[in-house]
């Protein structure tokens, strides 16, 4: 490779200079993939009725069709390693945009129930490439000092693109006159709602123009001085380029791209760190945080809460995980990633366990589903606990250690797993829910909560803290 070609600019933006600010800025726009993951999860809940009404469909093919993007997360995220690998952080990011717009309109414009799972299968992929993507850019670009509050902007796009998609649905429900299945020129209200998505995917799009490549892929592929024109630009002025890139190398010396068998070894086939990836994964998910995302109005109804109600504590449980996400990213660095996590477990398993009791009162007569005064806001105070608990703690934590904990030659490839058993948990938890709920919806939180409570022992044997460790230190 010549000089030239070497030195050339890693992107074709003028982005601001100034270290803290311009990693900041990068960040944000990295974690865009994680609005997107966001506002899909929550605006589905706003078009659930419309569907079953639109293809009269019962209540285990709306499950299918609920959870079809987290089959394409499952594809997104195990593809997603590999590929970053080969061409690049950034350029991995712009497919999973095209991939999100395509989703978008494509759903919003079905011929039928087939096409509608398939293309929410295909916005699925995009949101588990970039679920992958995301976390590990964001940690590879990011000072050690600041690395774990960048990390968190991830779940902070996720909680953000919740509170988003929501007031999208309200508003095109107040445009249709509170009908899913109103129309809006031409078109129904849910169409609008899934449609929409099409404006932040295109300019995740955009954004990924602006950003620049991981230093850890320029130096992996040999561009050592465009790595060092990036740190400058995200470490400022004063920092040591050169150091850093030593570092770099010194960890990747001997390394070569990762594949999958290079996570396999010990006892259980794959290597002890790249399970307990996973188990942070299942671990996040089996808590049943979205039952709560997916099913929320439909949940609230259930246990005889009238429509309009139960879409306005959708919405506080939307507010409720921003908050909780704000006080993770202030505190993630300074308390720590593991402290964290051990609070938000022990939260979730009382306040689980404290919606299961409530719910346990749910009766139902002449086709009408009630529960008594007390236990009702029992349920509706315990389960927005569980909300901040999760939004705390392991919504953040999970994925900042996803990012942090892995060896340099493992990381794409492990991270990539382990997100991809994030969507496998998700999608299980999801297409569950129904039938739990119709066999005992106390019964369900039961479950959620002994898992919240196993997480405890899980963390405290087996998760190592990595608060102000370099990636480097955490590949011996």
């Amino acid at each position: 490779m010549t000089e030239t070609a070497k030195t050339k600019p890693t992107s074709g933006h003028r982005a601001p200079t100034g270290g803290l600010r311009h990693v900041i800025f990068i960040a944000a726009a990295a974690a865009m993939g994680g609005f997107l993951f966001g506002y899909d999860s929550a605006v589905i809940n706003g078009a659930v009725e419309a569907l079953r009404d639109r293809f009269t469909i019962g209540s285990g093919t709306l499950a299918q069709v609920v959870a079809s993007a987290l089959i394409g997360g499952v594809i997104g995220a195990t593809l997603a390693g590999r590929l970053a690998d080969h061409i690049g952080r950034v350029l991995t990011m712009r497919i999973a945009a095209v991939l999100f717009t395509a989703s978008a309109v494509g759903s919003a414009l079905p011929f039928g129930l087939w096409d509608l799972v398939a293309w929410r299968v295909v916005g699925g992929m995009g949101i588990g490439m970039a679920s992958v993507i995301g976390p590990a850019y964001i940690a590879e670009i990011s000072p050690p000092a600041h690395r774990g509050k960048l990390a968190s902007f991830q779940q902070a796009g996720i909680v953000i693109g919740i509170a988003v998609s929501q007031l999208v649905n309200w508003g095109v429900l107040s445009a249709a006159n509170g009908e899913q299945r109103g129309e809006i020129a031409g078109h129904e209200a849910w169409q609008w709602m899934l449609g929409i998505m099409a404006v932040p995917s295109a300019l995740y799009g955009i954004l990924t123009i602006m950003i620049p490549e991981s230093p850890h892929y320029l130096i992996s592929v040999g561009r050592r001085d465009n790595a060092k024109q990036v740190l400058l630009r995200v470490e400022g002025p004063t920092a040591d380029p050169d150091a850093r890139i030593a570092e770099i190398e010194q960890s990747m010396s001997n390394e070569r791209k990762p594949v999958f068998k290079d996570l396999l070894g010990g006892r259980f086939g794959l290597l002890p760190i790249v399970w307990i990836g996973i188990g942070l994964a299942a671990f996040q998910q089996l808590c049943g945080i979205n039952v709560i995302m997916y099913y929320a109005s439909s949940l609230w109804q259930s246990v005889g809460i009238d429509p309009s109600s139960s879409f306005f504590y959708s919405f506080t449980t939307s507010i409720i995980n921003l908050i909780g996400t704000a006080i993770a990213m202030a505190a993630v660095d300074r308390i720590g990633r593991k402290p964290l996590a051990l609070i938000g477990s022990v939260g979730m398993a009382i306040s689980l366990a404290i919606v299961a009791w409530a719910f346990s009162y749910r009766s139902s007569s002449g086709g009408s589903v009630t529960i008594p005064d007390a236990q009702g806001t029992t349920a509706l105070i315990a389960a927005h606990s569980f909300v901040l608990f999760f939004a705390l703690s392991w919504g953040v934590v999970m994925w900042v250690l996803l990012g942090e904990m892995f060896p340099n030659r493992i990381r794409a490839a492990a991270v990539g797993l382990a997100a991809a058993a994030v969507w496998a948990t998700n999608w299980l938890i999801t297409v569950t829910f129904p039938s739990l709920a119709d066999w005992s919806l106390s019964g369900a939180y039961v479950i959620y909560a002994v898992c919240a409570a196993l997480s405890i022992p899980f963390i405290l044997r087996w998760v190592r803290e990595t608060k102000g460790r370099s990636l480097e230190a955490m590949s011996s």
